[in-house]
């Protein structure tokens, strides 16, 4: 796989990979570096519970 960008973490496979990977559907990115899609998950977890807590998105 080429080291430059860019990169996708694969949901499937949890693998990271180059732009031919698996479809986008099964994917999260793209990513500047390897060494961020291989942190894509805790990334989107960070992210969704920043979201959950930021009062201007509450419904309730």
């Amino acid at each position: 796989m080429s080291d430059t960008g860019p990169f996708y973490f694969c949901l499937k496979h949890h693998t990271v990979e180059g732009k031919d990977g698996c479809k986008a559907a099964d994917r999260l990115g793209p990513y500047d570096t390897r060494e961020a899609a291989s942190h894509a998950l805790e990334s989107a977890e960070e992210r969704t519970k920043a979201w959950d807590e930021d009062p201007k998105w509450k419904d309730d």
